[in-house]
């Protein structure tokens, strides 16, 4: 009588063979996955901007060029009719500006995305919902830096200065980044509901009205009776006398608050707008 003694063999292993790590799976919606979507978003923003000629003209050559038209052409008549350097008042208003404009440029791209079915296609991917629109509103945010940094620049090399120390020129950089970011929550619930040529309309004629009809212009008193309460508690005239009291002299407090309050106020009315306006937008995409 015979026994049959079955064995079985071991696994052949090498000393190059690691086990695959396990890793735990992660909801789409938890906050880390947001920040770390948010960030990727907003640097294929970026990117997509740097190698853009148009928007580096449109974020940093057009409003240097415009700073330095207005110092040509009207500096020195503002500051002699005034008796105030006009330097203190065109640099903040072109660093305004130039926050609105780039916003027009990001409205247009994003309607570009929604046309070649790019947002669609991100809706039916793995990425948290809300990262499309919070990298969209951060690289925006970056980008509005970059130009007020740059206009800064421009505007030191005719004769702008801080005069206030640096808590202060470092509060009076932030008042067009937060600008911006209201701006551009606004221009984004408009792009979801409107054409791209009824879109640039639409915001070149708000950005022309605010432009020559602010305090960094020209003072509030050269403006007829009837119009200086409006042109003085317009966005844009807070922003600009918020920003020039923080770099040179006048009043802080006051227009500062009404800055943070048409910023606050902007967020709060175009918000939810913006947001289903986005999901619509890529949903129909998709």
């Amino acid at each position: 009588m015979s026994t049959v003694i079955e064995t079985t063999a071991a696994p052949e292993t090498t000393g190059w063979s690691t086990p695959l790590p396990t890793v735990a799976p992660v909801s789409e919606r938890a906050l880390s996955v947001w920040a770390q979507h948010t960030l990727i978003q907003c640097k294929r923003l970026l990117m997509g901007w740097a190698r853009d000629p148009a928007t580096t003209v449109q974020t940093l050559i057009y409003p240097a060029l415009t700073l330095l038209m207005f110092r040509i052409v009207l500096g020195d008549t503002i500051s002699t009719a005034t008796g105030m350097p006009s330097i203190y008042g065109t640099v903040p208003m072109i660093t305004l500006v130039a926050a609105m404009s780039g916003a027009v440029v990001s409205a247009l791209g994003f309607k570009v995305e929604k046309a070649t079915g790019l947002l669609g296609r991100f809706w039916t991917m793995p990425i948290h919902r809300a990262a499309g629109l919070s990298g969209r509103l951060l690289a925006e945010t970056i980008r509005v830096l970059i130009t007020t940094l740059f206009v800064i620049v421009v505007g030191v090399c005719i004769g702008f200065r801080f005069w206030n120390g640096p808590l202060a020129s470092l509060a009076m950089i932030c008042i067009p980044v937060l600008f911006g970011v209201g701006f551009a929550v606004m221009v984004t619930a408009l792009a979801t509901v409107s054409e791209g040529v009824v879109l640039v309309n639409t915001i070149s004629i708000i950005n022309t009205l605010l432009l020559f009809f602010n305090s960094g212009f020209v003072p509030v008193g050269a403006y007829p009776t009837w119009l200086q309460k409006t042109v003085e508690n317009q966005p844009m005239s807070t922003a600009i006398d918020a920003m020039r009291g923080l770099c040179w002299d006048g009043p802080v407090a006051e227009p500062l608050l009404k800055t943070l309050a048409w910023v606050i106020g902007m967020i709060v009315v175009f918000g939810y707008p913006a947001i289903r306006g986005y999901r619509r937008a890529a949903e129909t995409g998709a």
